[in-house]
């Protein structure tokens, strides 16, 4: 019964996502879904893209967190479109969830959606939100052996960021093992080394980012 349960579950789900995926796409948005554990970076990455790249894209984030504002009150500071989800206790977002939210934003004036999913690295991979992309932020103060022990992460993800590189001289982190363990779990996986503090790195995630939104027809090859 309780495996009928989960295919259930996720069955709901998944045609949510794809009404979701059917809206934005009718909006020519391209969407991320960013996935890391709690303090990785990913409130900080998302602000400084937005700052960064707010002359190419016009950008709106849906926020994911169980409790508080704190996140998206960061990322209204940007001048960004930005949705609240409090989970209230849920480990991660759903479809259901960002189909609401869709209502309260307007698409038509975006090129970009950035959904910041809960801290998690286990459920948030598992659930097809209508994204056309899953990105997952890691900090090298995590360890090196999260690909080894969270490998469905990995596996679902477009593009791995490897975050908080300017930490590296103070801690034990291999991001060469980082990388030649998520290549075995994804070889295809697109790599970043950053630093979402410095800004060291982030260029060539920029590049990704405007060539994945070009793709879906949103903006001119230059």
């Amino acid at each position: 019964m309780k495996l009928i349960l989960a295919r259930d579950v996720l069955a709901a789900n998944d045609k949510i996502a794809e009404q979701n995926h059917a809206l934005l796409s009718s909006k020519a948005v391209t969407a991320i879904n960013v996935m890391s554990s709690p303090g990785a970076g990913k409130t900080t990455l998302i602000a400084e893209t937005i700052r960064s790249l707010k002359q190419d894209l016009n950008i709106a984030v849906i926020e994911g967190d169980i409790q508080s504002t704190y996140d998206a009150e960061q990322i209204s500071a940007t001048g960004a479109q930005v949705v609240q989800i409090n989970t209230g206790g849920a480990c991660h977002l759903d479809a259901g969830m960002i189909n609401e939210s869709l209502g309260h934003i307007d698409l038509d004036a975006v090129d970009l959606l950035i959904i910041e999913n809960v801290g998690n690295l286990v459920c948030p991979a598992g659930f097809n939100l209508g994204e056309g992309y899953k990105v997952m932020l890691l900090s090298v103060t995590e360890g090196d052996d999260k690909p080894v022990k969270y490998p469905m992460m990995f596996h679902e993800s477009s593009a791995l960021l490897i975050n908080k590189i300017d930490l590296l001289p103070y801690i034990e982190c291999s991001v060469e093992k980082i990388r030649t363990e998520a290549l075995k779990i994804k070889p295809d996986l697109g790599i970043f080394e950053v630093s979402a503090k410095t800004g060291k790195g982030l260029d060539d995630w920029y590049r990704w980012l405007k060539k994945m939104v070009r793709r879906n027809g949103t903006q001119d090859e230059n």
